[in-house]
């Protein structure tokens, strides 16, 4: 029996919020004053930077509504900012909420997206601190700003890497647009079809790298246990080679990158071949992996390579060199910046 749904117009919109945020319970020390007055109240230590990063989501141009669950939304929409300010060598400690939503959703729809934001912060030891609800005539809006910390002048930016740097990745990849083809195939086989039933056997981990994403908060950690502060460093959302050539035009050098090295799962493969796609060029341009991409010196070698999870997959060259991947057979083809362009 299908559950009772209730119009948002019947709660207005202070009411849809208290009901989205009742229970909140704050995590971070320096959360003095949260959801609830004219904006939040956090109190600022001495020795810190603080790190703002903004996310917007469209439906239909970020995400699918006929196959992506409502709280999985919710859960990635959070954990991407959370990446952005790992990215960064930092902790995120705060978010804000801001919902476009059109006439077609109900106050259940909009519990079962916060639900899974909250679920990631509760996760990531993260607080709801505020936000924003409006109407939407162009469906779902998503917009997420996620506040963090690092110690002062510890921030790691993207302009650091140096020649003969190690480049270094985290995870696997490929695998998130992989499970995005397998969404978007099963939805064209569904059309017309009422009683349709998906089958995701075999690929549930490319399905869940696709709906739910995790930072890397892990990986970020164990550098610190290691002693190892990247030179450069950003989270991979738009595809691999996109990131790399950000990473080299910011810090005016090229890269060497082999083919032979690059991390990708046996699930991902297998899916490609059922494709018929270019499995390197998925694991290049795909996206939406929200692994790390990072740079270390030369002498960090032997600490990198023991952290589980750690790839090293080339290294920083001269400017003049231009940035390329070193193929199998040896040859060396340019990088394009192929991933996601939000604007195209």
């Amino acid at each position: 029996m299908e559950e009772k749904q209730t119009e948002i117009s019947q709660l207005g919109e202070f009411g849809l919020i208290d009901r989205l945020t009742a229970g909140l319970e704050y995590n971070s020390p320096n959360t003095v004053k949260g959801v609830g007055d004219d904006a939040a109240v956090l109190s600022q230590k001495t020795g810190l930077d603080t790190l703002v990063t903004t996310d917007l989501l469209l439906e239909n141009v970020h995400f699918d509504l006929t196959y992506v669950p409502l709280k999985h939304l919710g859960y990635k929409s959070a954990v991407v900012n959370f990446s952005d300010v790992y990215a960064m060598g930092g902790t995120p400690r705060q978010i804000t909420v801001s919902l476009g939503i059109s006439r077609r959703f109900t106050v259940e729809h909009i519990e079962a997206l916060y639900s899974g934001i909250r679920l990631a912060c509760q996760k990531y030891g993260v607080d709801i601190v505020g936000g924003d609800t409006c109407a939407s005539h162009q469906g779902l809006v998503i917009s997420i700003t996620c506040i963090g910390e690092v110690p002062q002048g510890e921030s790691i930016r993207r302009d650091g890497a140096r020649d003969t740097d190690l480049i270094c990745v985290t995870g696997d990849l490929g695998a998130a647009y992989m499970g995005l083809q397998l969404l978007e195939r099963e939805k064209t086989a569904s059309a017309g079809q009422s009683d349709f039933e998906p089958d995701f056997s075999g690929k549930e981990y490319l399905v869940e790298r696709q709906l739910k994403p995790e930072a890397r908060r892990d990986i970020i950690e164990e550098l610190h246990k290691a002693g190892i502060r990247p030179t450069a460093m950003m989270d991979i959302s738009d595809g691999l080679s996109s990131e790399l050539i950000h990473i080299c035009r910011q810090s005016d050098t090229g890269c060497r990158i082999y083919e032979e090295r690059i991390p990708i799962d046996y699930q991902t493969a297998v899916m490609a071949e059922e494709l018929n796609m270019n499995l390197v060029t998925a694991a290049l341009n795909g996206g939406e992996d929200y692994e790390l991409l990072f740079t270390v010196p030369l002498t960090d070698h032997d600490k990198v390579v023991a952290i589980k999870g750690v790839r090293v997959i080339g290294y920083i060259t001269k400017a003049g060199d231009g940035c390329a991947m070193v193929t199998r057979d040896g040859n060396e083809i340019p990088l394009k910046a192929q991933g996601w362009n939000p604007l195209a």
